[in-house]
């Protein structure tokens, strides 16, 4: 009668010694993201919160003295056989398996158990994918009933009342959205008494109440023996990337970092940060960094970097940005485009895949949609073309110190600096690999900045500092990624965009500030929406980060 799916149903209490705030952060940024990155099988994952606790009463229901847990955690899995393959282990063991994660469990009560499915039904009307629901979803509740049968005759009688008695009473009650039944799964390995059955009905909830309905009304007569009835509201919904800065901003709660997973998380009272990675639609993975706001649904901005730049090109505009007190509202995902490293795809890279990647970041982040997005140079082009393509995704564009149209010499220029950079043959000293050198990056940055910026001092040190940002940009890198400068079209999109959009540019950036002011004339209804920045060249937010900082809130506050 069971399938091959089923789910993984894993109840946690935390000990009084393990502050609340690690134990989320473990919980949300590290256990959860590592098991939904194994998407082939590992399809989803919910955390919930017990409603039945009252006035500190952890009494079972089933009135056999058991202390209840207060968490509960379920991931739906397409082959329970996987929970003993080669992949899901490593992430039980080291170095996956971090030691905070082992030092904690050591003070956490976990009750794993793999069930699969018998039988699952859907109210088509009212049912929506749970996975597809917002950050929260508090509006969910989930009750779920344990009992124990002797035969799968049994087991059978209990889907046969469902189907025919309980589901129909039950789709005549506001707030019924699903009830599936499950067995005790073989994977587990071990000898009981009977088979183990499970009942979960998810419901609407009001307020901290998970359902009108009497649970014990949901209880399959004269048929096993009850273990347990428990109420539940949903906490929490799991994705592949680490995306919880709420147990960031307290105290208690120390950095993290694992290489073997490439995450650290940085506490902080006004910006906490994480650093993670994600792995796009064609399986290619981008480094990010979310920071900033605790509130989950605060608004998001994205900035996508300028080619042979990595995330760090924006540090200094970020500490003039979060200095204006009204942008500690916001939090900011930034990350590594496409092209950093030797690993590109097999696609062609052009402009429409460039922008592919924000949505997969915005996917992965569970983020339905940026407040804004900002680009330079190439992530210029990059968030234009997202703006247009994306208007449900993104609010609100900046395009910095870029083209609408790539110009007809790009091609032959773009080859020309990847001779050079070939000619001269450097290679990384950590990797191994080849990268793109002094020479090509002394030439890239002198044009990129303007010469009043290497003035000897801290200007010039973050020159220097961008300088080896592209000195060390993976030679394979570069060169399939400057092939998205050398084909690509945006103005008979723009003319029909209806949203907001802002250029802005260097003023010392060559025939650019003269060419944004065209840019800015074809969107949507013509009115040139044009900030020049003085004093700048090619990167703006490098060379005058307040400047740009301040003109970036002052559009960000505008109304929609």
């Amino acid at each position: 009668m069971a399938s091959k799916q089923g789910i993984l149903y894993v109840t946690m209490q935390p000990h009084s010694s393990v502050p609340a705030s690690q134990f989320q952060d473990w919980y949300n940024n590290e256990h959860g993201p590592l098991r939904l990155r194994l998407s082939n099988f590992i399809k989803n994952g919910f955390r919930y919160r017990a409603t039945d606790l009252r006035n500190g009463n952890t009494t079972n229901s089933a009135g056999n003295g058991n202390l209840l847990d207060e968490w509960m955690a379920i991931y739906d899995i397409t082959d329970m056989n996987e929970l003993k393959g080669e992949e899901y282990m490593k992430l039980r063991g080291p170095p996956v398996q971090s030691e905070r994660e082992r030092e904690l469990r050591k003070s956490v009560n976990i009750d794993r158990r793999g069930f699969q499915t018998v039988m699952s039904y859907e109210d088509e009307d009212n049912f929506t994918k749970l996975e597809g629901l917002e950050t929260r979803a508090e509006d969910y509740g989930l009750v779920a009933i344990c009992t124990v049968v002797d035969t799968m005759e049994m087991v059978k009688q209990i889907n046969e009342w469902l189907l025919e008695e309980r589901i129909p009473a039950l789709e005549q009650l506001p707030g019924f959205l699903r009830t599936r039944l499950f067995v005790r799964s073989a994977i587990d390995g071990t000898n009981r008494i009977g088979i183990e059955v499970l009942i979960l009905h998810d419901v609407l909830v009001k307020g901290n109440k998970t359902t009108d309905l009497d649970p014990a009304l949901l209880i399959p007569p004269k048929v096993g023996k009850l273990s347990a009835i428990r109420t539940y509201k949903m906490y929490y919904i799991l994705g592949p990337a680490p995306r919880d800065l709420t147990p960031l901003h307290s105290s208690s709660t120390p950095s993290f970092s694992n290489n073997a997973t490439a995450t650290y998380t940085l506490p902080s009272p006004t910006i906490p940060s994480i650093t993670s990675f994600i792995t796009t639609s064609d399986k290619i993975t981008l480094r990010y960094r979310l920071e900033g706001s605790a509130d989950p649904d605060a608004p998001l901005i994205i900035l996508s970097n300028c080619i042979l730049a990595d995330l760090g090109l924006w540090d200094h505009f970020l500490v003039a940005f979060f200095s204006h007190p009204q942008n500690l509202r916001y939090r900011v995902l930034r990350y590594d485009t496409r092209g950093r490293t030797s690993e590109c795809g097999t696609q062609a890279i052009n402009i429409d895949l460039l922008a592919s990647d924000i949505i997969d970041l915005l996917n992965a982040l569970r983020i339905p949609r940026a407040y804004a997005a900002i680009g330079v140079s190439m992530g210029g082009a990059t968030v234009l073309n997202a703006a247009l393509n994306h208007p449900d995704r993104i609010e609100r564009f900046i395009a910095c110190d870029t083209n609408a149209k790539s110009p007809a010499t790009n091609r032959k220029a773009w080859n020309e600096r990847i001779d050079l950079a070939e000619k001269e043959g450097a290679v990384s000293t950590s990797t191994k690999q080849c990268i793109v050198g002094e020479e090509l990056a002394e030439l890239t940055t002198r044009r990129w900045f303007t010469e009043e910026s290497y003035d000897g001092g801290k200007l010039e040190a973050e020159c220097l500092r961008v300088k080896r940002m592209v000195a060390e940009n993976s030679l394979v890198g570069f060169k399939s990624s400057a092939q998205a400068l050398c084909d690509y079209d945006f103005e008979a999109k723009m003319a029909k965009f209806n949203g907001k959009g802002l250029f802005l540019v260097g003023a010392k950036d060559g025939v650019l500030p003269r060419t944004m002011h065209g840019m800015a004339r074809k969107l949507g209804d013509g009115t040139p929406r044009l900030v020049i920045i003085h004093g700048a060249g090619h990167l703006p937010m490098v060379e005058r980060p307040e400047v740009v900082a301040r003109e970036v809130t002052r559009f960000l506050d505008e109304e929609s």
